[in-house]
């Protein structure tokens, strides 16, 4: 199919990106980063902007730094720009193990991360990851920079704090070097958008687990944080048996009435993933936990 016609306009520097967005605020206005949630839908009638703002090719959105002790990653880095980073993994490992689940070869080259977390889908990679890695999403506006942490970025199915007079222009990561970060995801065999995926970020203290986030996609409008697993961890050793007892409850702090229900799974079913890919996720911890011992 064909999208209806649009104007459209390319951003050299984020402030022309957000002048084009204020002079055109009374159309319908898109913008475009690396193209792969916004095509399909103009091409199925899903969106029809009436004008299209690319927004790849502004510099200063590009690019992995560590500043201090933050890793910082311009908002149009692609997938495969951040993979090819070794600060990226050193720093933000379950946000870098998230990403190496997203779509394909193909997809993590143009693909990028902001537009992964702008887009919001409660089915993509980055949201949950986002969370446990304590991420801060930095916008742009006509009154300059604001900060919002990951927790409050997300209201729910494609919707975000971002402003329609702003854009994401970078994230920012707490180095979490020493952790240990995993995701696990049940693919859509249609799609390979996430029917589940659970990230971890886990700081052992010898055998015993000091600290723990985890999150997960695809289970309710946004990604969520599963506090209830992440008690059940803390001071504890992190063995089969604690894997298990703490992944019983990865629903403990969802209203399931709001756990999505379609052609992908039901409900009941989405349950039953998200505890299934919790102990998952957690097993990944546990595995590279053990993988110097076994070099050895």
């Amino acid at each position: 199919m064909y999208p209806d016609e649009f104007d459209f306009y390319e951003a050299e520097t984020v402030e022309e990106a957000i002048e084009l967005l204020g002079e055109h605020s009374t159309e319908e206005t898109e913008l475009l980063a690396g193209g792969h949630s916004l095509l399909p839908a103009m091409k199925t009638g899903l969106s029809s902007p009436d004008v299209l703002i690319g927004i790849g090719e502004i510099d200063d959105l590009h690019g992995v730094s560590v500043e201090g002790d933050t890793l910082a990653i311009g908002a149009m880095t692609r997938y495969s720009e951040l993979l090819d980073a070794a600060a990226a993994h050193e720093h933000a490992p379950a946000f870098t193990a998230a990403v190496e689940h997203v779509g394909d070869r193909q997809v993590r080259n143009r693909g990028t991360v902001g537009g992964n977390l702008a887009h919001a889908d409660p089915a993509s990679d980055l949201p949950a990851a986002a969370l446990v890695s304590d991420a801060t999403l930095v916008v742009h506006g006509p009154d300059g920079e604001r900060s919002i942490p990951a927790d409050e970025f997300f209201f729910g199915m494609y919707a975000t704090d971002v402003g329609p007079d702003e854009l994401l222009t970078r994230i920012e990561i707490p180095s979490a070097a020493g952790s240990i970060g995993t995701y696990a995801k049940k693919a859509s065999p249609s799609s390979g958008y996430a029917m589940v995926g659970v990230a971890a970020l886990l700081t052992m203290d010898g055998d015993t687990v000091e600290s723990a986030r985890v999150g997960a996609n695809g289970v309710v409008d946004h990604g969520v944080r599963l506090e209830a697993v992440e008690d059940a961890l803390v001071g504890e050793e992190l063995t089969d048996d604690t894997i298990e007892a703490a992944a019983e409850h990865a629903t403990d702090d969802l209203d399931t009435s709001m756990l999505m229900d379609d052609l992908q799974a039901s409900a009941d079913f989405r349950a039953r993933l998200v505890e299934v890919y919790t102990k998952r996720a957690l097993q990944g911890v546990r595995d590279e936990l053990a993988a110097p011992a076994a070099a050895d």
